[in-house]
């Protein structure tokens, strides 16, 4: 599965403005001293690297939900450019209107917190999905690192009961510590080498990681869909398919794949302080962890698709919107983005 990438449509005109703090790049372009491309990668990038929650997709027949996580994008809480009122307000809508920018989005349907020697199963495959360290690898491949990366990933591996023996169904104490281990060492080698490329970079580089969605509330909504599905079955027609690609979604393993998803939390808060002492020196890097997502209230059903209900709808991304970019002040302000100027660098562990 490719990235894509969406430079600010009318970023010419708007470094063009005297106020500007890329006018003189922009005088540099008008005469000739350096190339479009050159201009370009001197605006602030973004990326996300996440799973089907960062992207605008729902779960239906195979071939169709094929076609989708090939062609979805762009209407997403991250990346939206659709000017219609009704669409998605994404965090590179809200950005616009402090900067320029160009966005990349890497996430991938199905995407996992994944070893790297892992092949991937076979649904991913003709997916074209690339999992968190295939994401990092393209990341690092281009030439230059984003000023903000963004990561959110990790809501396919809280699928505990999936191939799970049945002594481990009734007794999971040890499959939930050994996967949410294994998940906090997986992301935590992909962190470093995010970090040590960073490191070679002469920009300054924030790094939020996000805690996964508060599976909670989120089954509240899920469950309302469910009774109302028992009255009327046209409604959320491709509610029971979600149970073929994800075994814990069922009732019976809900409640461990919520304690496992607060597992992963408290691990990847852990990971990134644990990252922060280490790299404290750094006055280049920020490194956050942040529960914007974790905390967000998805506990209404008119959040969820009304075809699986298991991925957000429109109105699910505006809220993920609305939550992921309020948690982006601090990285913002390290960055010089908006109306503060860079300060030394901040650590936060939680919004």
């Amino acid at each position: 599965m490719k990235s894509a990438s969406v430079i600010s449509a009318n970023f010419l005109e708007r470094i063009g403005e005297p106020g500007s703090r890329f006018h003189s790049d922009y005088l540099a372009y008008r005469n000739g001293q350096i190339t479009r491309t050159e201009l370009i990668a001197r605006l602030p990038h973004i990326a996300m690297l996440g799973d089907s929650v960062c992207m605008g997709v729902y779960i239906s027949s195979p071939w169709s939900t094929f076609l989708r996580a090939r062609r979805s994008r762009a209407k997403n809480w991250f990346l939206d450019v659709d000017p219609l009122p009704n669409s998605i307000r994404s965090v590179s809508k809200r950005l616009a209107e402090f900067t320029p920018f160009v966005a990349t989005q890497y996430a991938g349907v199905g995407a996992l917190v994944d070893h790297e020697r892992e092949r991937q199963n076979f649904f991913r495959q003709i997916l074209g999905t690339r999992n968190f360290s295939g994401q990092v690898s393209q990341l690092l491949a281009a030439r230059r690192v984003p000023d903000l990366i963004l990561i959110s990933i990790g809501h396919n591996n809280v699928d505990w009961a999936w191939r799970s023996p049945a002594s481990e169904l009734e007794q999971p104490e040890d499959r939930l510590q050994q996967q949410s281990q294994g998940f906090r060492e997986n992301f935590a080698r992909q962190m470093r080498r995010l970090i040590q490329r960073a490191q070679t970079e002469r920009h300054r580089v924030a790094i939020v990681v996000y805690g996964l969605v508060n599976f909670e509330l989120y089954f509240k909504a899920r469950e309302v869909a469910e009774r109302v599905r028992e009255q009327d079955m046209t409604l959320y027609p491709h509610l029971e398919t979600t149970y073929k690609y994800f075994t814990s979604f069922r009732p019976a393993y809900r409640r461990n794949l919520i304690r496992l998803a607060c597992m992963i939390n408290d691990g990847l808060r852990a990971m990134m302080s644990d990252l922060n002492r280490k790299f404290e020196t750094m006055s280049s890097l920020q490194l956050r962890y942040s529960d914007a997502l974790a905390t967000a209230d998805l506990s209404r059903v008119e959040l969820l698709h009304a075809i699986d209900c298991w991925h957000p709808s429109t109105e699910g991304h505006n809220v993920l919107a609305e939550a992921a970019f309020r948690g982006l002040a601090p990285s913002l302000e390290f960055l010089g983005i908006g109306r503060a100027a860079p300060k030394e660098r901040r650590f936060s562990t939680a919004d």
